[in-house]
């Protein structure tokens, strides 16, 4: 895989381009960012992109953040460490916004990945096809997380049936061990990967491995080039085994009204 090629095509599809949301939400530009504002106040609200400079940063942070108060939204500016200016990062922390863990922007070509890890035995990958398996997979994340995805679990009920979103179950028997999710960026190359969370039991025996061979297969069937993952550390090694490629470093910078 071309790495500079991958990370210009990432940037310009998923990010500077206005492309349906998953959830619900629209991407719009103002000035020089894009942003997306949630079909809900439970949906994710932020920025995807900026353009800025050393001239400019402050007032662009300051007038999204008035923009995002006055509809009482959180809101996250998803800050890549090759994004411009230098220290856009204390500019934001200046702001008032709070960071969140760092995480690593993954991507494959998807010719790349191995699609031969398989669950281990006694684990099967089902598709979730109804509200049952929504239930099963939010108890999954809240059980790994220590999270409410409860929110999560209302949109991805709205999502069921769709397009654009495949959500995925690891189960043991009727117990629910792993949750992950594929979405489909329509317009663009890319699909991404979010969740793989296991059951701390089940942890080590390949799961996650086999939910990322799975979607692998769901999102070449669909004709995607890339898949992207915003990979916490954890994670990183098993993917770089599967054939992905750190191409930059990724933090959400969160503000609260």
């Amino acid at each position: 895989m071309d790495e500079r090629a991958a990370l210009a095509a990432f940037d310009a599809q998923m990010r500077q381009n206005l492309r349906l949301s998953v959830a619900g939400g629209r991407f719009e530009r103002d000035g020089t960012v894009v942003r997306c504002v949630g079909a809900t106040a439970g949906n994710w609200s932020g920025i995807d992109w900026s353009d800025l400079d050393e001239s400019s940063a402050d007032g662009v942070i300051a007038d999204q953040v008035r923009y995002f108060s006055g509809l009482g939204r959180r809101f996250e500016w998803k800050y890549y460490a090759h994004d411009r200016p230098a220290d856009l990062p204390s500019r934001l922390l200046r702001a008032g916004f709070e960071p969140e863990q760092e995480e690593a922007l993954m991507v494959a070509d998807i010719a790349d990945v191995s699609t031969d890890p398989a669950p281990p035995e006694g684990v099967r990958l089902v598709t979730v096809t109804d509200a049952d398996g929504v239930a099963k997979l939010v108890r999954a994340h809240e059980e790994v997380f220590g999270e409410d995805f409860s929110a999560f679990g209302a949109t991805m009920l709205d999502q069921l049936g769709g397009d654009t979103v495949t959500l995925v179950l690891a189960m043991a028997g009727d117990v629910p061990v792993c949750g992950a999710r594929i979405d489909y960026h329509e317009g663009t190359e890319f699909a991404g990967l979010w969740g793989g969370g296991t059951l701390e039991p089940w942890r080590g025996k390949g799961i996650y491995s086999a939910t990322v061979a799975y979607r692998a297969r769901l999102a070449a069937g669909r004709g995607f080039r890339y898949l992207r993952v915003d990979a916490l550390p954890a994670s990183e090694p098993i993917l770089r085994r599967l054939g992905f490629v750190r191409l930059s470093t990724t933090v959400p910078y969160v503000f609260t009204p």
